[in-house]
């Protein structure tokens, strides 16, 4: 049953014979609508209070560091969360103007750091949402989308080669599965690794992290362990891959290094495990695997004064793991081999700089000037 309104109240006034009935009616209403614009207003103050708190969280400026160091990381991190936000035109435009290379079968591009490469969780925008979009910039509004050939992480940045048919795509992912294709990074690193040129051949597998942040890491899976001062064959696990990564020190100083870094296999986060578990060398800005337990780097305070910056801002440094070179045999229409050149980014120039490590040169590097694509 439905409860009595003020009007059904003023009438049973008015049927009893009081005088007041009709007064009691005309107070009532007033009553009634007044306590309902009362309730409206408190809802529409509320919401904009709320609007005003949200836009000036948004407008809300964070102080500009005095270091420029400690300024350009802040840059690195609004530009990180921008390229989630931007439209995926100007996204496909900025990476029209990265092209290093670009021919009837393939397209190569110099991939951003920050940007992911396929979609996923808490991920608005990545390169396979633009590939309509630039394949349409490229070749005109009638053109196919472009396609993937390999991937990159989020965090590294350097080549990426892109197909214009679906077809060659599949020759050149088979082309990295079958190791045909020469892969060269480079990698700004805290310590120095000794010897400072080998080979890492050890197995990777993934375990899941035990501690109050609860999460999965790639680690190692060695075939053999010390057992009283004797190597001993481990019992490896069944998921292990096998991984082998050759690397190079190309510049150092007694607390960091420069190296060239080529793996010869294809494991998730491969080189990032084998320079941190294997040589005890993380990458500069590594969050993950820099420690086992931990998901933010501990820099020595000898690289933290070079780099400007205090402990508490490490967990802001960038990933310093570029792909530098990509080598492609002859592959359609192409006679010979490919070889493909990217500029390091600002900010990796910025590190080794300020830590002291020196570009290489052309025959240190091993790159072949004829063969030379850069990108500008």
């Amino acid at each position: 049953m439905a409860a009595p309104s003020c009007n059904a109240l003023g009438l049973w006034v008015r049927g009893s014979g009081q005088c007041l009935g009709s007064r009691f009616i005309l107070a009532c209403q007033p009553f009634c609508s007044s306590a309902a614009a009362s309730g409206t207003l408190n809802a529409q103050r509320l919401a904009e209070k709320l609007r005003s708190q949200k836009q000036e969280q948004k407008t809300k400026k964070q102080p500009v560091p005095t270091n420029p160091v400690q300024r350009r990381v802040q840059e690195l991190v609004r530009f990180t969360q921008q390229l989630q936000r931007v439209h995926p035109n100007v996204l496909a435009k900025a990476l029209s103007r990265g092209i290093v290379h670009q021919d009837q079968d393939l397209v190569v591009i110099n991939k951003p750091y920050g940007l992911p490469v396929h979609g996923g969780p808490g991920v608005q925008l990545c390169i396979s949402d633009v590939l309509p979009i630039l394949a349409k910039m490229l070749r005109g509004h009638k053109a196919e989308p472009l396609h993937l050939c390999h991937r990159l992480d989020k965090e590294t940045t350097g080549v990426m080669v892109l197909a214009w048919e679906k077809e060659m795509a599949h020759q050149v992912q088979e082309l990295f599965r079958t190791r045909q294709v020469v892969k060269k990074y480079w990698a700004i690193a805290v310590r120095v690794p000794v010897p400072s040129a080998g080979v890492v051949d050890i197995p990777i597998v993934e375990k899941e992290v035990q501690g109050p942040q609860q999460h999965y890491k790639m680690t190692l899976s060695p075939g053999y362990r010390m057992d009283n001062g004797k190597m001993v064959r481990a019992r490896t696990s069944r998921n292990a891959h096998v991984a082998v990564t050759q690397y190079q020190v190309l510049s150092s100083t007694l607390s960091s290094a420069l190296l060239e870094l080529q793996p010869i296999t294809g494991i998730k986060h491969q080189l990032r495990v084998h320079l941190s578990f294997g040589l005890d060398c993380p990458i500069l800005g590594d969050h993950k695997y820099s420690d086992w337990n931990k998901l933010a780097p501990q820099l020595s305070v000898g690289t933290l004064k070079k780099l400007g910056l205090k402990q508490a801002k490490a967990r802001h440094i960038p990933l310093h793991l570029h792909a530098r070179q990509l080598v492609l045999p002859a592959l359609g229409s192409r006679k010979e081999e490919l070889n493909l050149v990217c500029k390091p980014p600002r900010y990796f120039l910025c590190s080794l700089r300020r830590l002291d490590l020196r570009m290489p040169s052309q025959d240190q590097s091993g790159d072949n000037e004829a063969g030379r694509l850069r990108a500008q």
